[in-house]
């Protein structure tokens, strides 16, 4: 992926009206090896468990087919091959949408009766070259997907969804045929032209939100929008651990003082060698907002000093739950997951000097050292949050 440009992949869903599971699923994945993304949105039959069903088993076998580059007619026959049949009305069906996004800047967009995809460009709709891919097989003969690819630009927004969009206040007095993909399209233009960096995540759920509007409120399907941003990477350096050798304090200091982002000192020595490097005094707290762990510190230039292993690990428990930001608390690890969570590129800088704190046999078996701890926030932040890290070692 271009160091330039970060791509932003969310949706929001709400289910069917009276419905405890949505018959909508979305899927998404950085396939790092070969420098991709891919997302899915499928649409199961119906509502409810049987559509969720349907929905999952195609989203899956549609994102592993993609990632193994199947051609687009292969997908779509394996999928219907495999649905199983709908016992009331004796079809196995479920749409899809599957968009593609290389590093390179291609993007591939593969549709089955959903909605048409809507590409942004400049703040307006930019019409797609949809191709026609009929099937031939004797048993899905004459059944028509969408297919189309285009290079992304920076500030391009692509948008996919389920028909309860499209669909949202069908026979209402306002859209008696439903909202329709060109309502969808201008709804979004003037989104935009008013919060023109709005994220990937809010705008998605403004979609949702105004489609069960249309529906006063009674949402009469599973309602779904997924959104592709593609922007300038919001950087956040991270930096816990004493360097191996204190002669490089002063380089740390320097890398403190000229990284283009929020910046977060996890543990005493490292605040303190930041602290005499740069020349600027910590400023203690006694607040404990959270009882597992020791109070926030202040710095002048520093967005976040807190604790290290402690509060490291907490992260990590934290990144697990999945939480939201408004499920977030005011504690050290609740403040260093909220800065995770609004960043895209997340930079470790780990040092390596044995830190005796932590070989006291008084100190928990399960106090993992700081590399072991990194090592398990990003791989977390890489496979369920799709942020690009990188650690470094000093």
């Amino acid at each position: 992926m271009s160091q330039e440009i970060f791509i932003e992949i969310e949706a929001h869903q709400v289910n069917h009206s009276g419905e405890r599971i949505c018959g909508d699923v979305f899927l998404k994945k950085r396939i790092k090896e070969d420098k991709r993304f891919i997302a899915v949105l499928s649409d199961g039959m119906g509502h409810g468990v049987k559509a969720n069903m349907l929905a999952t088993l195609t989203a899956t076998m549609a994102m592993n087919f993609t990632i193994e580059h199947r051609h687009p007619e292969r997908i779509a026959e394996t999928i219907m091959n495999t649905l199983p049949v709908c016992s009331e009305r004796q079809l196995s069906y479920a749409t899809f949408s599957i968009i593609d996004i290389e590093f390179n800047g291609k993007v591939h967009i593969l549709e089955y009766d959903n909605p048409h995809c809507i590409l942004i460009r400049n703040k307006k709709h930019l019409p797609l070259n949809w191709q026609k891919i009929v099937m031939s097989s004797e048993k899905h003969k004459g059944k028509k997907l969408r297919y189309c690819s285009f290079y992304h630009k920076k500030e391009d927004r692509i948008l996919f969804m389920s028909d309860g969009i499209t669909q949202s206040g069908l026979g209402s007095d306002r859209y008696p045929f439903g909202w329709g993909d060109k309502n969808v399209q201008n709804y979004v233009e003037n989104t935009l032209e008013s919060q023109p960096g709005i994220s990937a995540a809010k705008l998605a759920e403004k979609v949702v939100v105004k489609a069960v509007q249309n529906d006063r409120y009674k949402s009469k399907d599973d309602t779904s929008c997924a959104s592709v941003y593609f922007r300038n990477p919001r950087k956040l350096l991270i930096i816990t651990g004493p360097p191996m050798d204190p002669k490089s304090d002063k380089s740390l200091g320097e890398m403190v003082k000229n990284y283009p982002g929020k910046k977060v000192l996890a543990g005493g020595t490292t605040t303190d060698i930041i602290s005499r490097e740069l020349d600027i005094k910590v400023q203690d707290s006694f607040d404990f907002v959270d009882k597992e762990l020791p109070p926030i510190s202040y710095m002048k230039g520093i967005d976040l000093v807190t604790e290290g292993i402690l509060t490291l690990n907490k992260v990590n428990k934290l990144l697990k739950m999945n939480l939201r930001l408004p499920e977030l608390g005011k504690g050290p690890a609740d403040e260093m997951m909220k800065l995770i969570l609004k960043s895209d590129s997340i930079d470790f800088i780990v040092g390596t000097r044995i830190n005796e704190a932590h070989q006291d046999p008084n100190v928990p078996v399960d106090l993992d050292i700081r590399r072991t701890a990194v090592n398990r926030i990003a791989r977390i932040l890489e496979e369920k949050y799709l942020k690009e890290t990188s650690i470094k070692y000093i």
